[in-house]
């Protein structure tokens, strides 16, 4: 469903990505982890189209992004970036229905089928009570909801998360991640960012750990935590467990005082 071959990115003159290959199936949930400044966020920026890569090839559902039109690859792929960008006052109705930019035609009519995937994407989303606030009064957690809606009303077989619980607390992260299982169990190919190692290795199918612009492992949530690439990636010593109470992988980090 996501394929990326051999991207190389440079920003500025200095190598973000450098032979970057990553692939996503439908129905799977792969974890990028990896240290600040890995080219995390780079990476989904190519794959979304928003970021020519200088060379190496993105596809999504079969189709070259390279080819595509903007409108065209918006209806492969749906965003949920850290930032919402919106600071006007939109309602959260309002908001969602952006999702459906990609299939409004050039007269900016909205269609029976606009309307309903919007309504679903709200439901779905859990933010339909408040469909009429406006966006500026919402909450870290709500806003979050109101992105995942938004990219649900895309209707893409394809979905990029950027740091989709950065700054949320312990239920609105669960929240989150549970809203992302529903969709990967539709059958939609996620793609997510994810600072928190113990919630990528419990939410995730896989995991591809990117430091320094490169793939340093890939795999299961567990191979890709006992490898040492993860301790020399993040700079500290790791030990890892498991944890009984969701059978998860568990990481921790070690200091000099933990020998």
């Amino acid at each position: 469903m996501i394929r990326a071959r051999d991207l190389h990115v440079a920003l500025g003159g200095e190598s973000v990505l450098e032979g970057v290959s990553v692939s996503v199936d439908a129905g799977e949930l792969v974890g990028l982890v990896g240290p600040n400044g890995a080219g995390k966020t780079t990476l989904l920026r190519a794959l979304n189209g928003t970021l020519a890569p200088d060379s190496g090839t993105v596809e999504i559902d079969g189709a070259d992004v390279a080819e595509l039109s903007a409108r065209e690859v918006a209806r492969l792929v749906a965003t949920v970036p850290q930032d919402t960008g919106l600071s006007f006052e939109f309602t959260v109705e309002q908001a969602v229905e952006m999702g459906r930019t990609p299939y409004v035609s050039r007269f900016g009519r909205t269609t029976s089928a606009d309307r309903e995937a919007v309504r679903e994407a709200m439901e779905r989303a859990q933010v339909a009570e408040f469909a009429d606030r406006a966006v500026t009064t919402l909450s870290g957690g709500e806003r979050q909801r109101l992105l995942f809606a938004r990219a649900l009303a895309q209707q893409t077989p394809a979905l990029l998360l950027d740091e989709p619980t950065a700054s949320l607390d312990i239920n609105h992260q669960l929240r989150t991640f549970g809203l992302v299982a529903e969709a990967v169990a539709d059958g939609k190919a996620a793609l997510a960012a994810i600072h928190d190692l113990n919630l990528a290795a419990r939410f995730c199918d896989r995991l591809v750990l990117l430091a320094d612009g490169e793939v340093r492992a890939t795999g299961s949530p567990e191979a890709v935590l006992a490898d040492d690439a993860l301790a020399e990636a993040f700079g500290v010593r790791t030990a890892l467990n498991r944890d009984p109470a969701v059978d998860a992988p568990l990481v921790t980090a070690l200091s000099d005082e933990d020998e």
